[in-house]
């Protein structure tokens, strides 16, 4: 039988069926490490990359397009991977026939394991064509050679280290949950005192003195519990800002090639997740542990009063707990799909919030709004399932808890009729049946608080699995000119290709061998997907070469530190984000306290001033969140201004003026000639009036460097550059 292993991610389904085909011919591999292997981006993974995984564990590997008839006699060969809905991969462990019809068995790392009638199977997995496409895996040697990573797992002591900075608060919380587990023992004594000694009696001076001391207790109680309450809220918060603030640092220091294979719900949610990890560090697991003082203590007070009753309640309460954490292990499952479609529900909410500008303009709101009631079903439905598993653990824990009840007060019953018991001994026992109740079900809370921290702290923790992009063993870029005459003064590109998705996908950049000269302007030019974008992310260390070398002033990139890199580069992307802040903060980003005069430089420059000054709280006023409130034009001089301020040795700007005038643009292409004096500069623009002036020019087309040179000698090329040219400015023959 294949053990369901559930996707972590939204694009984690192809990983995850690899991961559980391997665990069933018994090697249990990491799924972070699956996926590093798939090459899986943001739409997912292909299925050439979850050959190159398969293949790369060990599995020979064979995909192919089959009918229904086919797959059926390839049964020998399950489990095998689906391409299903044309989207997603799934696992076919089984085809049983019952009846006369075949069931398929599938393990969907979306939806856990399902039972399909062949015409609900058809039609997920088969195309027009009435052919599907499966990926058939069978172990080789090298399979059984390797040994996997292990999976990453988290123990009750690693989410202790969160409270560890608070254990005085903590030691205070102990203190007060400790008397209030006193002042309940009490109770129990109080009650048969009352009862035999007091009602029996007819004494009531000692009613009353019983019922005073009662009420005390009580206060006792309640006071104690306001200020547990207040001492864990202040713990709560403290530990929850710790968890968060950790996973943004660690996100912070991972390369941008992480962030490819992440869609934005999937991090929201994560965020969220934390507060089962609040819950179960500042609650669960100090009411459970005085649940237990308690526990003990009633326990031994029942011992006193009856072993033979003890022994009904221990054995009843072991059924009931035994029943409970049965239960909570199956569902721990759907709490990981519950989690992708919390993911998938986020990712929707998004889209529309962001988009509603095209979607009304397009017409797009009925399409995005269907979308979103289908997640809404599919979060319905693992609700659903999620409540039935609940309510079966929750009646069977009930009745077994009130059998016990009910049998343990049968016994204290014959005992008082046999006057081995007295009736004030009976209501104490049954006080103290009640009292135990509640510890035990504070463990079944406790384990299932424990098991949703534990998965919300794996989440979390899944970036810990990524190496940083800074090391204690890189460099720090020189910015010195090299007397050396091996070395050239520059930025240095040797036979530099790219591949984003692994060895088998098209290549983005060719061939690549370019030298930008140190305190020159070089413009990049060419269609658009001709790799101008990538290879500026490249120069940038956004991402590592497949094959090649780029060299900063003769030093490899590979051994430079991207923080050093990145603090000497102005940079202006096609997509540059303003935050939500101040202007005078979005322009001067790296400064704690910025320096006016730097400030008012930068806005002069990007020709942004005067319209800043206008603002009634000038420098200060606050821009909405990715630009809201301003300008197409107003947020790009934005972006040039802050490359400006940090008065960079290297500037890199991609379409840093598209969605400007040309009365803007012209301005500040004239500020920025003296602005680059000096300066390596490297220029991507299809506009090709911003770039003639540049010291050379470079061509690409589908990743290679066609051309080179100044605009004067590629417009006598009349070759591509030419072409563009002429297209633009009617440049005529």
């Amino acid at each position: 039988m294949i053990k369901f292993i559930p996707q972590r991610d939204q694009m984690d389904c192809g990983p995850a069926c690899l991961v559980m085909v391997a665990n069933f011919y018994g090697k249990k591999y990491n799924l972070d490490y699956v996926r590093k292997k798939s090459f899986i981006t943001k739409e997912g993974v292909s299925f050439s990359g979850l050959k190159e995984a398969a293949q790369d564990i060990g599995f020979e590997t064979l995909s192919t397009q089959l009918t229904i008839k086919q797959l059926i006699d390839k049964n020998e060969y399950f489990p095998c991977i689906l391409h299903w809905n044309q989207k997603h991969f799934v696992v076919l462990y089984k085809v049983k026939p019952t009846k006369g019809k075949n069931y398929f068995y599938i393990a969907d790392p979306e939806f856990g394991k399902i039972k399909l009638s062949e015409d609900k199977f058809t039609s997920h997995w088969q195309s027009n064509s009435n052919y599907g496409v499966a990926l058939f895996l069978n172990p080789a040697n090298k399979f059984y050679e390797l040994n996997p990573e292990p999976e990453t797992t988290i123990n009750f002591k690693y989410i202790l280290n969160y409270i560890k900075p608070h254990k005085y608060k903590f030691f205070k919380i102990f203190l007060l949950l400790l008397a209030g587990s006193g002042f309940t023992v009490f109770f129990p004594l109080i009650t048969q005192k009352l009862i035999d000694d007091g009602i029996r009696t007819k004494n009531l001076n000692l009613i009353i003195l019983l019922l005073l001391g009662q009420l005390a207790l009580y206060i006792g109680v309640i006071v104690v519990g306001i200020f547990r309450n207040w001492l864990m809220l202040y713990v709560g918060n403290k530990v929850s800002i710790t968890i968060i603030s950790d996973f943004f640092k660690k996100m912070m220091k991972l390369p941008m090639s992480f962030f490819d294979t992440k869609m934005i719900g999937d991090f929201q949610q994560r965020i969220q997740d934390n507060e089962h990890i609040e819950d179960f560090l500042t609650s669960n697991s100090l009411i459970t542990l005085f649940s237990f003082i308690t526990f003990s203590v009633f326990f031994a007070i029942l011992m006193y009063y009856d072993y033979k009753i003890l022994l009904v309640y221990l054995t009843l309460t072991v059924g009931s707990v035994v029943w409970s954490y049965y239960w909570l292990n199956k569902r721990k499952m759907l709490d990981y799909i519950r989690f992708q479609q919390r993911v998938e529900n986020q990712e929707s909410v998004y889209e529309m919030l962001n988009g509603i500008t095209e979607m009304k303009l397009n017409r797009f709101e009925t399409y995005k709004i269907t979308a979103w009631e289908k997640i809404q079903k599919q979060l319905f439905d693992i609700n659903l399932r999620i409540l039935r598993l609940d309510q079966v653990q929750l009646s069977g824990f009930e009745f077994l808890n009130q059998t016990k009840n009910i049998i343990v007060t049968f016994i204290a019953a014959i005992a008082v009729t046999n006057n081995t018991l007295t009736l004030g001994e009976l209501l104490s026992i049954s006080y103290i049946i009640g009292q135990m109740n509640g510890p035990v079900n504070q463990i079944i809370t406790f384990l299932r608080s424990f098991q949703d921290a534990k998965l919300s702290l794996l989440r979390l923790n899944e970036v810990k699995n990524h190496d940083d992009e800074e090391t204690k063993n890189l460099k720090l870029l020189n910015t010195n000119s090299i007397h050396n005459s091996n070395v050239y003064n520059g930025i240095s590109i040797k036979n530099l290709s790219f591949q984003y998705e692994g060895p088998k996908s098209p290549y983005v950049l060719r061939n690549i061998n370019l030298l930008i000269p140190e305190g020159k302007v070089t413009a990049i030019v060419g269609a658009s997907g001709s790799g101008k974008t990538t290879l500026m992310k490249l120069l940038l260390k956004f991402y590592n070469p497949t094959n090649g070398t780029i060299f900063y002033n003769g030093d490899d990139l590979l051994n430079l530190s991207p923080g050093s890199l990145r603090e000497k580069c102005g940079v202006v992307m096609q997509d540059g984000f303003i935050f939500s802040d101040t202007i005078a903060r979005n322009i001067a980003t790296g400064d704690d306290k910025f320096d006016y005069n730097k400030l008012k430089h930068a806005a002069v420059m990007a020709n942004i001033d005067d319209f800043i000054m206008s603002l009634p709280l000038k420098y200060n006023t606050k821009i909405g969140a990715a630009g809201n409130g301003i300008s197409g034009g107003q947020k790009q001089r934005l972006l040039i201004a802050r490359a400006i301020y940090k008065a960079p040795q290297y500037i890199f700007f991609d379409e840093a003026s598209s969605a400007l005038d040309a009365e803007n643009e012209k301005i500040i292409h004239d500020n920025l000639q003296n602005f680059f004096k000096g300066k390596t500069v490297i220029v991507i623009a299809h506009r090709l009036s911003t770039v003639k002036n540049a010291d050379q020019i470079i061509v690409m087309n589908n990743g290679e460097i066609t051309e080179s040179g100044t605009h004067e000698s590629l417009v006598k090329q009349e070759s591509n550059y030419y072409n563009l040219v002429k297209n633009q400015l009617a440049l005529g023959t």
